[in-house]
């Protein structure tokens, strides 16, 4: 996977320590541009001993957050992916190929109708931080995976003063709704920290899923503008 080229430059590059039951699990990268991100994902220490993970994410998308396309490339265990989407406006239907990729057979094929624009999670997160929810209301925001699309209800919930190793924050937790079979069938919960300035930066985002995998949080390490 190629990292944004110099015709789209890294605008926000953002790390994150990623917690598992109270320890250090591994890093994330979020890096985006004006027409695309990426996210790098790697297990560390204990994790790594038990479940070595190696993700690499990259979306492409228009102005306004709709995808054109995405390719994940992901080394789980002694799994190796890699799955590519594509999001075709004109036929308003997303195709997905997935592949086994030590042993080059595809495993994996879906072609479903979707909204003429949709985000992925990633655009949809750069999204919403460009929209104004006030505490108590929500928005909808049309999210697809290539495998399922869906209208996912975003909720602003609550004002929270947040701490994370880049510091402490002022900010309003969303609740985001793409579990329990609205975009992804896992049972559980994802909230989203966004600091309430008109920068609106994920501080943290925290996954509550059901045993065994349980709680995951990502909280923000780094910020830069390269």
């Amino acid at each position: 996977m190629s990292p944004a080229t110099a015709a789209d430059p890294i605008t926000d590059r953002l790390t994150y320590t990623v917690e598992w039951r109270l320890i250090h699990a591994g890093n994330a990268v979020i890096e985006s541009g004006p027409n695309s991100a990426t996210v790098k994902l790697e297990s560390a220490g204990l994790v790594s001993a038990l479940y070595k993970i190696q993700d690499n994410y990259r979306v492409q998308f228009d102005s306004s957050f709709c995808v054109g396309s995405s390719l994940m490339n992901s080394k789980e265990g002694s799994r190796h992916r890699e799955t590519a989407v594509s999001f075709d406006r004109n036929r308003n239907r997303a195709s997905l190929v997935e592949k086994d990729v030590d042993r080059n057979v595809v495993v994996s094929k879906t072609d479903i109708p979707i909204p003429n624009c949709v985000h992925d999670v990633v655009a949809g997160l750069l999204r919403l931080r460009r929209t104004k929810v006030e505490v108590g209301q929500s928005v909808q925001f049309p999210l697809s995976d290539g495998r399922k699309s869906a209208a996912v209800k975003i909720e602003a919930q609550e004002r929270e003063r947040v701490t994370t190793p880049a510091g402490t924050f002022n900010t309003v937790r969303y609740e985001v709704n793409v579990l329990n079979g609205v975009v992804y069938s896992r049972a559980g919960r994802v909230f989203v920290w966004l600091t309430d300035d008109e920068r609106r930066l994920p501080v943290q985002i925290r996954l509550r899923m059901n045993f065994p995998l349980g709680t995951v949080t990502l909280e923000l390490e780094k910020e830069e503008h390269p």
